[in-house]
């Protein structure tokens, strides 16, 4: 018979597993429906940048043009290239979209929240990991695979070429992207990205961003090799119209296709949560003495700031040579960074 105890156990158990359960379903549903509001908005941007109106026809100033967007790509003929390798070009983009979508598991978007009648603390991320960043740095470097297998199993030199330039662009970038984060972990003493938003507590004079002088320096290289690293303008070299048609993309159709821009939305928007949680105190309040507003409004409205910050980028500046793509990403991003790390190493010693 069982014991009053493991039923308990089991009852406890089963709570357990539902809560997580119902918190992976509602991150997976956002993440997955990311394009719709996002790609209507970057499309908006890009019209007031460019002074015109953008998407004005379908739906009140355009709002439904996403979907009809989505109904386009679901009813294309998906198109396989005769000489193309199937299985490695049928699972490309997937290898793509796949860990852009799991370092969700590791980033919180508050502490906690209480829920009415119940009085039940409900935590707002699915994980705190005590390595939290280094999980996301390693999970997210694998999607570059998808680019390079795609880009060679499409059997197409305009697709190779995006998916070594791709190739050659995250190991130059992650490098610096790596030392950014370093350089966090040592303001903060530790990986948890939790205890790092806790640590920015008080007022933004204690955010990792004005740790002078070297949180400044800390963030404009994170910055610049987030962009790189989610194939945005400036650095979007492996899909360059201009030069290689699409890039790794470009015998790609379908759903397949659209595969590459949803994780790269969603990379964009991990940049942009990252950057607020490593560098802008996360949820905290800027203001400790202001109105009490919930701690996710403050995270959502940074979380904006940034993703808006990404869209007026590709719209401002122009691309820049392969070229000197390696020689930002080797002969300046990471002799800051050693320089740099070098001044965070003394300052943590001395104060």
């Amino acid at each position: 018979m069982f014991e009053l105890a493991d039923i308990t156990t089991f009852i406890v158990s089963i709570s357990v597993f539902l809560i997580l359960f119902v918190k992976v379903y509602v991150v997976a549903a956002v993440l997955f429906s990311l394009p719709i509001p996002l790609t209507w908005i970057e499309r908006k941007v890009a019209g007031h940048i460019q002074v015109r109106l953008g998407p004005f026809t379908v739906g009140p100033h355009g709002i439904l043009q996403p979907i009809a967007d989505t109904l386009k790509s679901f009813s294309k003929e998906d198109v396989i290239p005769e000489k193309a390798d199937r299985l490695i070009f049928i699972l490309a983009p997937l290898i793509a979209l796949v860990p852009a979508c799991m370092v969700f598991v590791a980033i919180p978007f508050g502490e906690s929240v209480t829920i009415p009648y119940i009085n039940y603390e409900l935590t707002l991320y699915i994980a705190d990991m005590n390595v939290a960043l280094l999980y996301i740095l390693a999970i997210s470097g694998l999607g570059i695979y998808g680019i390079i297998f795609g880009g060679w199993a499409s059997n197409s030199k305009y697709a190779v070429l995006g998916g070594l330039r791709s190739a050659a662009q995250m190991i130059s970038y992650e490098v610096a992207l790596s030392f950014a984060a370093i350089g966090v972990v040592m303001l903060s003493n530790s990986l948890s990205l939790v205890e790092i938003v806790k640590s920015q507590a008080g007022g933004f004079w204690n955010w990792n961003l004005f740790y002078l002088p070297v949180g400044p320096v800390w963030f404009i290289i994170f910055i610049i090799a987030g962009i790189a690293e989610i194939n945005r303008i400036p650095f979007d070299l492996p899909e360059d119209e201009g030069t290689l048609g699409a890039g790794f993309s470009v015998e790609y159709s379908g759903m397949k296709f659209a595969f590459f821009p949803l994780a790269e939305y969603i990379a964009m928007t991990t940049v942009s949560i990252l950057a607020v949680l490593m560098f802008l105190g996360g949820w905290n309040t800027p203001f400790p003495g202001a109105p009490v507003v919930p701690p996710i409004f403050w995270f959502g409205i940074k979380v904006l700031a940034f993703i808006y910050f990404f869209m007026w980028t590709r719209f401002t500046f122009p691309r820049y040579r392969y070229d000197q793509l390696m020689t930002i990403g080797w002969k300046i991003l990471i002799p800051i960074c050693l320089v740099n790390l070098l001044v965070t190493g003394f300052m943590r010693i001395l104060l």
